[in-house]
């Protein structure tokens, strides 16, 4: 043999015996040699604890499947027992995630072209813990390197790929000291995985694709102090960092009496970016969401409603929600609109517009510390005393300072049974810092308008409250349009308020208001049996005792009322009806809810009226008392006299004068004018 041969031959074998050596090394070597150095490496670029602590193995199978010489090579298949990665340093607890076995299988090939690809990774019940406890310290952020050294490093031409996770179970176990939640979570893979459209029913030609549904959740736990259970199912573990393919969610949940149910997608699920939902919420009443959702609104009846939510996180205006085209209902009323919370500084705000084609006056009764018939009671709420006629509710003005609003509001037709028509309900609500304004209110009434403007100032303490209220033109027929007697007036009724008052219930600020009241009633009618239908049984007696069963029209009834820390005294309040001249006098308390009124009517003409003595009228709001007043007759002009003396009081009521439907003159203007002169 030549020289040239044997040193040929030489190499072969050589080549040979290597490679049977590092096959043989391969094959023989013990990995978990490596371990040391592995949990160094993997720890010192996650900034955190990892340890393979349990075996460390490989295992080499061909693919037959893939092409030319690529399946002569074997694959590394790895597999780990008793993986833990542990929490930043940040973070007292020791352990994150933990996991039993992990297996990973590497292509060869893939690293000719400097690519690391796994096919695929299994995790078997893994084990997760996310811990959050405040807005700056939480264990599910992972920084690898900082920005500085990476910008001084060379790019690398090295890529990363993976395929597919897989796990047969696992649990998260979350602690948020942040929301106040305690909560564990299931995840299942749910076998075979669902499409999107199998499960929201929104297939649409032309749409983005979705990734499918592959997992299914549980959830149990507590969330902000409230029982939480619920379902759902939610996208692969690739699809969380997939920037083409939205990421799907669907859940039912159950907070307390509340319930959330979402679908659709997310574009960012690491951060709860790019949220496209379905949100439907239904509970017994839309203060809960308080808790949950750090939204403030109203005590209410139980509500539902349905719409779109889309999610913005970050940015300059901080994190966006928008409520967007929502159907629901609110008791027996129905709501529709769009809203966009703001989570900004220094307080998040609520905006938008709502609309209700249909609202039942009851359904807002808590607004103004009034039970509503489907409305809750709370715990500790104060309970409205038997003897009481004002609300002593207390509105919750803590709550007022957490958020700010700016919501416009319509209502379109508004039910109240069929004594009091209502109708195109228009107010602006804004809230700042605990001062809330609803300027303008306004809606329609029997015919006529109100228009108000009211500033509650919750943060003071206590409250300061002030309204200004204008009725204009309130037809009295269509004020009372179940009652057959008033079918028969064509008058109208026109009036001012302006009141200022403190404290934390309508009782409180009306027991300690100050300012005045002006209303002017014309072309009235009115009877002992009209009283009794109305349920009046006062003025039942006192219209009984002046004037009979007779009905009487009133040609103009005036009323000016002085308001000084609750108690109610008239600068004028008369009835100039076609028998008789009734004079009113006297005060009502407010803050103590008592009356004490003297009612004295003088006789028109040679028409004998029933009573010729005053009458009184005591006793509580809820229980009055009326009778004859002892003493001698009334002296004959004497109301017509006191009431000549009322020269600015009556002057100051005719800016309330104006046409009636009928075109006729008003009654009150002729009237007043004569007791002005």
């Amino acid at each position: 043999m030549t020289r040239l041969g044997k040193t040929g031959l030489g190499l072969v074998v050589a080549i040979v015996v290597l490679g049977v050596g590092l096959v043989t090394f391969i094959a023989t070597f013990d990995w978990n040699r490596l371990k040391p150095v592995i949990n160094d490496k993997v720890s010192s670029e996650l900034r955190r604890p990892f340890a393979i602590r349990g075996d460390l193995s490989v295992a080499w199978v061909r693919h037959p499947e893939e092409p030319g010489w690529r399946r002569w090579v074997p694959w590394p298949q790895v597999t780990a027992q008793d993986v833990m990665l542990g929490n930043p340093p940040n973070i007292p607890d020791k352990t994150m995630v933990l996991l039993p076995k992990v297996e990973a299988t590497l292509s060869p090939p893939a690293l000719l072209t400097k690519t690391v690809w796994l096919p695929w990774l299994r995790l078997v019940q893994p084990d997760v813990r996310l811990i959050r406890l405040s807005e700056q310290r939480y264990n599910w952020r992972f920084d690898l390197e900082d920005d500085s050294a990476k910008d001084k490093k060379p790019p690398s031409g090295w890529s990363f790929r993976l395929d597919n996770i897989l796990f047969d179970r696992g649990r998260i176990v979350i602690d948020d000291q942040v929301t106040k939640a305690q909560m564990t979570v299931m995840v299942d893979p749910l076998g075979k995985p669902l499409a999107f459209s199998e499960v929201t029913g929104s297939g649409k030609s032309g749409a983005a694709k979705v990734g499918d549904y592959v997992f299914g959740l549980r959830i149990n736990g507590r969330y902000k102090e409230q029982d939480i259970t619920g379902s759902g199912k939610i996208g692969g573990m690739l699809a969380l960092r997939s920037e083409g393919t939205p990421f799907p969610l669907q859940a039912d949940v159950r907070a307390g009496q509340s319930r959330l149910a979402v679908s659709g997608t997310i574009s960012n699920p690491m951060d709860f970016g790019g949220a496209s939902l379905r949100l439907r919420l239904s509970g017994d009443s839309l203060g809960d969401l308080y808790a949950l959702t750090g939204v403030l609104l109203p005590d209410s009846p139980p509500y539902e409603t349905d719409g779109h939510l889309v999610a913005r996180l970050g940015g300059k205006e901080g994190n966006r929600f928008d409520y967007r085209d929502f159907n629901g209902r609110i008791g027996a009323s129905d709501i529709h609109g769009s809203l966009t919370y703001r989570q900004s500084q220094p307080r998040p705000k609520l905006e938008g517009d709502l609309v209700s084609r249909q609202l039942r006056l009851a359904d807002l009764g808590p607004l103004i510390g009034v039970e509503s018939g489907g409305a809750k009671s709370e715990p500790g709420q104060t309970v409205q005393p038997s003897d009481k006629v004002l609300p002593v509710n207390r509105f919750e003005t803590d709550k007022w300072r957490v958020m700010d609003a700016d919501v416009r509001f319509r209502g379109q037709r508004i039910e109240h049974g069929s004594t009091l028509p209502l109708r195109d309900l228009n107010v602006q609500l804004n809230l700042r810092d605990g001062d809330l304004r609803l300027t303008p209110l306004r809606f329609g009434m029997a015919g006529g308008n109100i228009d108000a403007d009211i500033r509650l100032q919750g943060n003071r303490q206590p409250m300061q409250g002030e309204a200004r209220i204008k009725a204009r033109r309130l037809q009295l027929k269509q004020l009372m349009p179940n009652i057959q007697e008033m079918q028969k007036t064509l008058g109208e009724l026109n009036g001012d308020a302006t009141l200022r008052g403190s404290g934390n219930s309508v009782a409180a600020l009306l027991g300690s208001s100050n300012g005045n009241l002006k209303l002017l009633m014309n072309d009235g009618l009115i009877s002992r049996n009209l009283m009794e239908i109305l349920g009046l049984n006062v003025g039942n007696y006192v219209v009984g005792q002046i004037f009979g069963d007779d009905e009487v029209r009133v040609n103009c009834a005036a009323a000016g009322l002085q308001l000084t820390n609750g108690l109610v005294r008239p600068d004028i309040f008369a009835f100039d009806t076609e028998n008789a001249l009734v004079n009113i006098t006297g005060n009502a308390n407010l803050a103590s809810e008592r009356l004490d009124l003297t009612i004295t009517p003088e006789s028109k003409g040679i028409r004998i009226i029933t009573l010729r003595s005053p009458l009184y009228v005591r006793g509580t709001f809820k229980s009055p008392d009326a009778g004859v007043k002892p003493g001698p007759l009334i002296v004959r002009g004497a109301v017509a006299a006191a009431l000549a003396t009322l020269v600015t009081p009556a002057a100051a009521l005719l800016a309330l004068v104006s046409p009636s439907q009928g075109g006729a003159d008003n009654q009150c203007r002729t009237i007043l004018s004569q007791l002005g002169k």
